[in-house]
């Protein structure tokens, strides 16, 4: 697999849980089916954020990856997050990622890397060094916001995607210049590495600069309407991505605006639910789930959307 494998949208995976807190089997089989069989998906991430890899217990990360190859196939690469704590554990996870059938492994950062490591390249780099030279599948880094304290600098994220095994970054740096400063970057050092922009408040502007795909977990939700936005920046028809992005704003903004944020997820599940494709909205702890109102809205919205399951 190299980054070329990457162009178009990659949906990252919500995870339907029971009431009970065990794993929706049958919940998941219809998301995937709904969201990732669709020829408008190139990629499916599974074990990110969107996923709650971190309630899950490595077992439970595994099994996500088996079932998820048995539905999806061989011909769709499959990512898996990889939310370790340091290098042997980040080296046991995308190892079990490959065993599992993933195709490549997507690194979070570490808790270490935060109070300013991330600002310059030497402590990522060796970190990130060791991790890949010691597995087989190749990687995907996570740029993250840089008002969490993990987002690389650019000087960083140049230094991190070049090494050998690295095909793609998952950029959420949350700022348009800090987009703009990593892909010029990115392009011109390492341009056999994929950007994929993941910010929700940014769909069109970042695709405006320049993708070479898109990840999301709102994807979950609404692949193909994140297909018409990723197909018409590819045409460089802005009309066309004018009308995709006024499409999905309602949503989007249901998704992504209230506070707190870290429910979004949370609320595409509840999306997800008012299109009958799954019966329980809950997340796992120490996620909660969603305040009576805001549910209530992205329900609303749903349904005067159009979307269909």
């Amino acid at each position: 697999m190299d980054h070329t494998h990457l162009r178009g949208v990659t949906v990252a995976t919500i995870l339907p849980f029971e009431a009970s807190g065990a794993i929706d089997w049958r919940g998941f089989r219809r998301v995937l089916e709904y969201c990732a069989l669709t020829d408008r998906v190139a990629a499916v991430f599974v074990n990110g954020h969107a996923g709650e890899a971190t309630s899950l217990s490595q077992d439970e990360r595994s099994q996500v990856i088996r079932f998820t190859r048995e539905v999806i196939g061989r011909d769709k690469p499959l990512l898996a997050g990889v939310v370790p704590h340091g290098v042997d554990d980040a080296i046991a996870q995308a190892r079990a990622a490959e065993a599992a059938g993933a195709d490549c492994y997507v690194m979070f950062p570490p808790a270490a890397l935060g109070g300013g490591a991330a600002a310059t390249p030497d402590a990522p780099v060796a970190y990130y060094g060791a991790v890949t030279s010691a597995v087989d599948l190749p990687a995907s880094i996570f740029q993250y916001a840089l008002a969490s304290g993990f987002g690389y600098s650019t000087q960083a994220l140049v230094a991190i995607a070049s090494l050998p095994k690295v095909i793609a970054v998952k950029e959420g740096s949350a700022t348009m210049l800090a987009y703009e400063e990593n892909y010029r970057a990115l392009k011109a050092n390492c341009p056999d590495v994929a950007m994929l922009p993941s910010n929700f408040d940014w769909f069109l502007p970042q695709l405006a600069v320049g993708a070479d795909g898109l990840l999301s977990g709102l994807a979950s939700l609404t692949p193909h309407w994140l297909s018409d936005l990723w197909n018409a920046s590819e045409a460089l028809d802005l009309a066309a991505m004018r009308a995709a992005s006024d499409r999905l704003h309602p949503i989007v903004r249901s998704v992504y605006g209230a506070a707190p944020i870290i429910d979004m997820h949370t609320r595409i599940k509840v999306g997800l639910r008012a299109l009958g494709i799954i019966e329980n909205a809950r997340p796992r702890l120490p996620l909660v789930p969603v305040r009576p109102e805001i549910e209530a809205a992205v329900e609303a919205v749903v349904a005067r959307s159009g979307l269909k399951a």
